[in-house]
């Protein structure tokens, strides 16, 4: 059953076409990839299938009641209160089921509504229960720390989050609603590895439709099952996860390719014979091929984009050790530093991806490497023949005031001609050279960093987070250079597929420590599992144990009201009991005193007092207990 259906959608802004004629059905419960070059109008359809924008031509029909979520690039996800207050309004019904509860309770201690209290104390408890009441609040503690947050973040107010935090506290929002269609744009870009691969798993056991636009094919591998491709302004449907999608798009170029190259040679031998025959006995023959031809149906010549034509060069040969970090101390201040490394060295050939969670100190440590950056301890050596190349994270070394063309010409002994060329490789021409950094974009000022990478003639390369913003085609590129790269890589990055491609080891920071796996990803994966599995283990402890202790809690509450409602009842017929006897001594008082009988005044009188004084301690005790 489809949740949602477009029909024949096209999109425009003034004189540019975006799409057109695209039609679709979204199933429930399936989860799709959105892929294309950048700039085909992927964040453009998510916003029209969200209802955030309309199409220029075209129908949207959404099912009744669906709920649609969506995650933008960059979310402006603000408000007054903290972190977790923002996470705590998706479970609002459940507050109000909690507050009920204990309205009931309180209500069970007053005589006057304790059996109407107790009516409804039951089933109430019990759909809270099924609801997930108990348990809400470790789900919020799960997505938050899941996504990368602290503890220490929850009680953060909202605006003193950065960009990328109100991303991912949005995500983590988004996923607590659990809509029944959600919109993903880019969900991996502010989350580090161990965040990504939280996501993949928690988006594995998702259960309604998602579709999700992302540049990590690991992510997408794991995540979806189907892949739609927005390109050249149309939209193909492929079964399977991005691998897949990979094949069948190959298969179906060459197919289509063949097919081109067969109906060309067709032509050609047919416009041959028009032109030989035309004027001759079989001008007939001819002019009726002719207008056959006039009709025929064209296969269209498969278009491709020109991929980056990356070359690092010749590389000269270093000593064998390249790099040693000795009892090194890194950061910023010497009374907290960010980590520290007994002794780790990196020797010629080697490629080492640094791994590590957002702020743990990876930047720094290549900071520190290159001289940017005073060790707080220890020391740094580089070997001997050592040319370092450096690719920063956000393209920092770029000045955004220089044009693409002159980026390049500053940076080497290059001609125009010459520079153009190069540039022409990493996808810029004709006026794009003339372009300012600052008004390019971040797959742009990636290619650029690129490029002057190519001109650095570095047989050491230190590379921050290559593959953000390339599109997954310039990243299979790119992975080919560096696998084929004969100098040595120390590499910031949080895509799986690079580090396993480039069969590369692991300097891993974790707890302030910096850590190295030998045998590469998969020694790593499954130690950073285990830990995860144990603080999950310790969490869902912890969450046992409260709410072990919130149920001992509310069955001491109701063992407490019930003793309290028993002794009520026991009191007040004690204080009954001793009401009726006060009233008959009264009596028996009147009669005595008329009789004149001064003896049995004074016995009387004596019980009467006894009588008034235990009544008088009953009254104070049912007092303490209502």
């Amino acid at each position: 059953m489809s949740i949602l259906t477009a029909s024949n959608l096209a999109k425009s802004y003034g004189p540019q076409d975006v799409f057109e004629d695209v039609s679709f059905e979204i199933p429930r419960g399936v989860k799709i990839a959105l892929v294309g070059p950048n700039g085909s109008g992927k964040t453009t359809l998510l916003r029209i299938i969200a209802g955030l924008e309309k199409p220029t031509a075209g129908t949207v029909h959404r099912a009744k009641g669906l709920r649609i979520a969506y995650l933008p690039q960059q979310a402006d996800f603000s408000g007054r209160g903290t972190l977790w207050e923002a996470m705590l309004d998706v479970f609002a019904n459940l507050q109000a089921q909690a507050a009920e509860l204990r309205r009931l309770e309180a209500a069970m201690t007053d005589p006057a509504t304790r059996e109407e209290a107790l009516r409804r104390y039951g089933p109430a408890l019990e759909a809270f229960e099924l609801a997930g009441g108990y348990t809400y609040e470790q789900r919020i503690e799960r997505v938050l720390s899941g996504l990368g947050f602290d503890e220490d973040d929850f009680q953060r107010p909202l605006a003193q989050l950065s960009g990328g935090q109100k991303t991912r506290a949005l995500l983590a929002r988004l996923l607590l609603e659990e809509p029944g269609l959600l919109l993903l744009d880019e969900p991996t870009n502010h989350l580090d590895l161990a965040g990504i691969e939280w996501l993949e798993n928690y988006l594995k056991a998702w259960k309604d439709a998602l579709i999700v636009v992302a540049h990590d094919r690991a992510f997408l591998d794991g995540v979806v099952e189907r892949v739609w491709e927005l390109e050249w302004g149309h939209l193909e449907r492929y079964r399977g996860n991005y691998s897949a999608y990979v094949v069948q798009k190959a298969e179906r170029i060459a197919l289509q390719r063949a097919e081109y190259e067969r109906q060309q040679r067709s032509i050609a031998r047919t416009e041959e014979f028009i032109r030989r025959n035309i004027a001759g006995q079989r001008s007939r023959e001819a002019k009726g091929r002719r207008k056959r031809l006039a009709r025929l149906e064209r296969v269209e010549r498969p278009r491709e984009h020109r991929p980056l034509s990356l070359d690092l060069g010749d590389v000269a040969r270093s000593g064998d050790l390249v790099l040693g970090l000795y009892d090194l101390s890194v950061g910023y201040d010497p009374a907290n530093p960010l980590f520290t490394a007994g002794e780790f060295e990196l020797r010629r050939g080697q490629r080492v991806a640094l791994l590590g969670p957002n702020g743990s100190g990876k930047t720094t440590l290549l900071r520190t490497i290159l001289g940017q950056v005073a060790p707080l301890a220890g020391r740094v050596r580089i070997g001997a023949s050592v040319r370092i190349g450096y690719f920063a994270q956000g393209h920092a070394d770029l000045d955004p005031e220089k044009t693409v063309l002159e980026t390049i010409l500053d940076a080497g002994e290059l001609t125009i001609s010459q520079a153009r060329n190069l540039l022409g490789r990493y996808r810029f021409s004709g006026d794009d050279v003339f372009k300012r950094v600052a008004d390019l974009s971040g797959g742009e000022q990636a290619r650029v960093a690129l490029a002057l990478l190519a001109l650095q003639g570095a047989n050491v390369l230190l590379l921050d987070e290559p593959t953000n913003h390339l599109d997954i085609p310039s990243q299979e590129v790119l992975q080919e250079v560096l696998s084929g790269f004969g100098g040595t890589l120390l590499l910031v990055t949080h895509d799986r597929y690079l580090i396993r491609r480039l069969t590369a080891r692991i300097w891993a920071i974790e707890d302030g420590r910096l850590w190295e796996f030998k045998e590469g990803y998969e020694e790593y994966h499954e130690w950073e599992t285990q830990r995860r599995q144990q603080r999950r283990a310790l969490r869902e402890m912890r969450g046992r144990a409260e709410r072990e202790r919130m149920q001992e809690a509310r069955k001491a509450a109701e063992r407490k009201a019930g003793r309290q409602a028993r002794r009520r009842a026991e009191l007040e017929e004690a204080i009954h009991q001793l009401e009726m006897r006060r009233a008959q001594l009264e009596a028996q008082l009147v009669i005595a005193s008329e009789q004149k009988a001064v003896e049995r005044v004074r016995q009387l009188g004596i019980e009467y007092s006894e009588v008034e004084a235990e009544l008088d301690t009953l009254l104070a005790a049912w007092t303490d207990v209502v």
